[in-house]
């Protein structure tokens, strides 16, 4: 057996839980992402989508892919860099700059990629990457691939950021790096304090807006717009794979910055360009979403709903205040048999234990989309309490 060969046939810890029966990833939907689901040809409400808006099945985005096809084929053949850009991606550009009120765009093929082809780009040798210790992998994989000294503080800590920052030598690029919403805790990054940190030690800010584009700010335009600090945050990061109901993602700037990115990073040059019925559904999901307020009042009523109901329960939800709920279990056999439970009385939830989390912050992540409907909420919060009573984590 060769060296690589020996080293994953010991790792055995997935066929150990399935001998459990408790595997709960790459579980199989037969149809498409609504509040319900088929599994195993049974419908299951859907409580673990990042469909925040809902939109993943809305005709109009639909149609809209299937017309880009029909115009301009499958796929682009090429980089953006080369011969893969159309004018359906420059319109797009000039939406979501024009969305997230910025002066410019630049859309890649992934979310992750984003972060990969912008953090390394824009700082090197000597300059600085400071990121809260919560950020998703994405950052921290970007921060990898830079020369730049790395610098994590603890999570939406100010104080900790300041003792970073004076650490830094002047004159250098500090870009600090934080989740909008974050993705687990769904609590919100601390952007004031951040901004204000940033100016006083002339630091550069990027918000990676993935889990907030649709569900904080002027129509869901991310956090920046939450707070009113858009013209206080240098970069703004999205992805299409949520809300937008596509697939990609795209990085904001001012324009001399969009400039520098289109020609020096690596994960646009040297990727194949989104597709044309991805950039459709993206231009027509940001159109839904502007003439239908409806759309986030309802996601934030169903939020506040679920929150209050969760704590009455006894749950853990720790400081999320967004449609992204953690209920914390802090026990990986009893997450992992939540979930099975849920499950099995027809309600799709997502588990996160460890190595991912540490074994006393395992969770069950509930996360809300807009066509949630009330009763749908309900019967699943009757589920969390019958089972949550049964394995004796709320009493």
């Amino acid at each position: 057996m060769r060296i690589l060969q020996r080293k994953t046939s010991h790792y055995t810890e997935p066929q150990k839980v399935e001998k459990l029966g408790l595997y709960p990833f790459f579980r199989v939907i037969e149809s498409d992402q609504d509040t319900t689901v088929t599994m195993n040809g049974r419908k299951v409400l859907m409580f673990g989508s990042n469909s925040y808006m809902g939109l993943t099945n809305h005709p109009r985005i639909k149609e809209a892919s299937i017309k880009a096809i029909e115009k301009y084929g499958s796929g682009c053949a090429g980089s953006r860099f080369l011969n893969g850009t159309l004018d359906i991606h420059i319109e797009l550009e000039k939406k979501l700059a024009e969305y997230v009120n910025k002066d410019a765009a630049l859309v890649f093929s992934t979310g992750f990629q984003v972060n990969l082809g912008v953090i390394p780009t824009v700082t090197g040798r000597n300059d600085y990457i400071l990121i809260d210790e919560l950020d998703h992998a994405s950052i921290i994989e970007a921060t990898r691939l830079s020369f730049a000294k790395v610098m994590k503080f603890r999570h939406n800590d100010m104080h900790s950021l300041e003792r970073l920052l004076k650490r830094c030598e002047p004159g250098r690029i500090k870009l600090i790096v934080v989740d909008g919403i974050y993705s687990m805790e769904g609590d919100i990054a601390n952007l004031p304090g951040i901004v204000k940190l940033a100016e006083k030690y002339e630091a550069t800010v990027m918000v990676d807006d993935a889990h907030s584009i649709g569900v904080i700010g002027e129509h869901g335009s991310g956090t920046a717009s939450h707070f009113g600090l858009t013209d206080k945050v240098d970069l703004i990061m999205g992805t299409f794979s949520k809300s937008l109901a596509s697939l990609g993602g795209f990085i904001a700037s001012d324009a001399d910055t969009i400039n520098y990115m289109k020609h020096h990073s690596r994960t646009l040059i040297f990727s194949a360009s989104i597709t044309p019925a991805s950039a459709a559904a993206v231009l027509e999901a940001l159109e839904i979403i502007k003439a239908e307020p409806e759309r986030m009042v309802n996601l934030w009523a169903l939020t506040r709903h679920a929150l209050e109901n969760f704590k009455q329960m006894g749950f853990d939800v720790g400081k999320s205040e967004t449609p992204i709920i953690p209920l914390y279990i802090r026990d990986n056999l009893k997450t992992l048999k939540l979930t099975r439970m849920l499950m099995d009385e027809g309600v799709f939830v997502n588990p996160v234990v460890s190595p991912a989390v540490s074994k006393d912050s395992t969770l069950i992540r509930f996360s809300l989309m807009a066509t949630h409907t009330r009763e749908q909420v309900d019967i699943a919060l009757d589920k969390f309490n019958k089972c949550g009573k049964k394995l004796g984590i709320i009493h």
